[in-house]
């Protein structure tokens, strides 16, 4: 059975999460961590639930989603799995930090590349791989069709979608990815989205103003 930790962190209000298992492995997802007491505040979280972090995660690679990337491969000795798609604007995370006055420093190479279908495992638990461009190329969501849950990065928010005004933003293929792939899920499956609070399919489709 996976828990999933939510963390809001750094100036743009970005969700990391933290999921785990009975095994006490866990995987970090979009580590936002930038000042020192929130790199605190994760790592202490993981110390006193005597988790064993074997993944990291990036569902993107806008650099308010990867901000604590280079602090998880220190501290943990994990570099991020991302979609191959993404490698540029992981690359190029330092330029995009200094538009925002942010002193982001390099990304380390990625330690693989995920692709629609596959499983990332941890402890006893798998959650499943969709590829979800729109917003930018090289999203994923993280899915588990056992607990009905879906990590959906700023593909889709509470009564929102992620923006599609960014370099290679795509608004009608966000639009149907969600619809034609996140929509397929339960409708009381829940959607940890990065950021803002947690929502559900079925609230989204009936309530959305985006997706009427």
């Amino acid at each position: 059975m996976m828990t999933i930790k939510r963390f809001v962190f750094n100036a743009f209000q970005e969700n990391t999460y933290i999921i785990y298992d009975e095994s006490a492995e866990c995987i970090i997802v979009d580590p936002g961590c930038f000042e020192d007491p929130e790199k605190e505040q994760l790592a202490d979280f993981i110390t006193e639930k005597k988790l064993e972090p074997v993944k990291l995660i990036n569902t993107h690679s806008h650099v308010d989603h990867i901000l604590g990337n280079n602090f998880i491969t220190e501290k943990y000795g994990l570099k991020p799995y991302i979609h191959k798609e993404g490698l540029d604007f992981h690359q190029s995370a330092h330029e995009h930090g200094m538009a925002f006055g942010l002193m982001v420093p390099r990304m380390k190479d990625p330690a693989g590349y995920l692709e629609e279908g596959e499983e990332v495992g941890f402890g006893k638990s798998k959650l499943k791989v969709l590829y979800t461009p729109g917003h930018v190329d090289g999203h994923i969501c993280l899915i588990s069709n056992e607990q009905k849950f879906a990590v959906v990065g700023d593909v889709l928010f509470q009564m929102s979608i992620g923006r599609t005004d960014l370099p290679t933003g795509d608004y009608d293929l966000l639009m149907n990815n969600i619809k034609n792939k996140l929509f397929l899920l339960p409708d009381d499956a829940t959607v940890y989205p990065g950021h803002g609070p947690e929502t559900s399919i079925g609230f989204e489709k009936l309530n959305n103003p985006f997706l009427g």
